[in-house]
């Protein structure tokens, strides 16, 4: 299976979704795929160049690959890259850095 390289332009980013649990912590009830909402937090793959003004300058971006963010319910838009979905959304799209 041949796996493809993707990188986005200008101020966008990839993003794969991280996986949430399907068992509640309280009572162990196990949630039905159909009601589960998705998650709204991932880890970047890769970002691309940076904005740039009317005059050429490039501003790097604030996120970087490996950084794992949160965004917003219905930020992005759904891709899929060899099997896999993604999302590609713009830097101001995130709403923050999830640091450990």
């Amino acid at each position: 299976m041949a796996t493809t390289s993707f990188t986005p332009l200008h101020d966008r980013i990839l993003v794969k979704r991280t996986e949430e649990t399907t068992q509640t912590t309280s009572f162990g009830i196990i949630i039905p795929d159909s009601a589960k909402e998705k998650p709204q937090q991932g880890e970047v793959i890769s970002v691309g160049k940076g904005k740039s003004n009317d005059e050429g300058k490039v501003f790097p971006l604030d996120v970087k690959a490996g950084d794992t963010i949160l965004f917003g319910k219905y930020s992005g838009t759904e891709i899929k890259l060899d099997g896999e979905e993604f999302l590609i959304m713009r830097e101001e799209e995130v709403l923050g850095i999830l640091k450990k």
